[in-house]
């Protein structure tokens, strides 16, 4: 993968533009790579530079990447006041659920059948999908929908404003235990520990409601990057979140990349051909 800058726009042309529509609405789709498919949700304030270079290191391991426009300006490094502004349209959007506790966002419902489409298009046993920040808790709900078997949470931050809340309703996390229970499948999920966004009570809730299902991975804040950040993490993101994005320092032998080479791992191991 050729060294790329981020401090500067990502063009993305190395990736297929498609728009889907599914029940009803319709969103711009970033494709890429073959393989079975892995769905990359970005996190606030959209699919930065950081973004897609995770979404290229899945590509490159073997899997098709559909990476959706959620929010934001693709492939942008976005100002401060840009990224706000996403952020406080992302807060009062009706796809959103981000004030409030036990409710799944609406969007959810448009990415489980996203990856029932992907999985029709690319085979295999199933689907793999990582949500980061606002998308944290995604991969989570996306569980109802069947093909999808490796799930990955990335600083899930919904709800904003309840630190020991998760973003699901409870009928939906139940029925997810019981599939990961019934399937003997887990949930992976990484935070940094001094992270203001996704604290410790929020991986406390998860492991009361999913049991040991749920693998919860704390990063010592000393394993952030704090270079080249854009102004909207320099303002705004005042502790390490990004575990495998902005605050990933890509070097060997550090724990952002173990991070995220064991999320590889896991995908390749959930959706190897072998299980299916």
């Amino acid at each position: 993968m050729p060294n790329r800058s981020m401090t500067q726009d990502d063009p993305l042309e190395d990736f297929g533009r498609r728009d889907i529509t599914l029940d009803g609405a319709s969103k711009l789709v970033y494709v890429g790579g073959s393989g079975p498919a892995v769905i990359v949700m970005t996190e606030m304030p959209g699919i930065s530079p950081h973004v897609a270079r995770f979404a290229r290191w899945v590509r490159d391991a073997g899997f098709t990447v559909y990476m959706p426009s959620l929010f934001g300006r693709d492939g942008a490094v976005a100002s401060a006041e840009e990224g706000a502004a996403v952020f406080q349209r992302a807060c009062v959007s009706a796809e959103f659920r981000a004030m409030a506790a036990n409710q799944s966002s609406p969007v959810t419902q448009w990415l489980r059948s996203l990856a029932r489409l992907a999985h029709g298009e690319c085979g295999g046993p199933g689907v793999g999908a990582i949500g980061m920040c606002f998308t944290g808790n995604f991969a989570l709900t996306m569980m109802l929908e069947p093909s999808m078997l490796a799930p990955v949470l990335s600083q899930p931050s919904l709800p904003l404003n309840d630190p020991a809340g998760i973003e699901i309703a409870p009928e939906d996390v139940k029925a997810v235990r019981e599939r990961l229970e019934r399937e003997d499948l887990t949930v992976l999920a990484y935070r940094f520990a001094g992270d203001k966004f996704c604290m410790a009570q929020r991986f406390a809730a998860y492991a009361e409601a999913l049991g040991d299902r749920f693998v919860g991975r704390v990063l010592p804040d000393s394993a952030a990057n704090r270079s080249d950040l854009s102004p909207f993490f320099q303002n705004f993101v005042t502790t390490p979140h990004s575990v495998v994005t902005a605050h990933l320092i890509d070097g060997a032998g550090q724990p952002t990349i173990a991070a995220r080479d064991e999320i590889l791992a896991f995908f390749k191991q959930r959706l190897s051909t072998a299980r299916g």
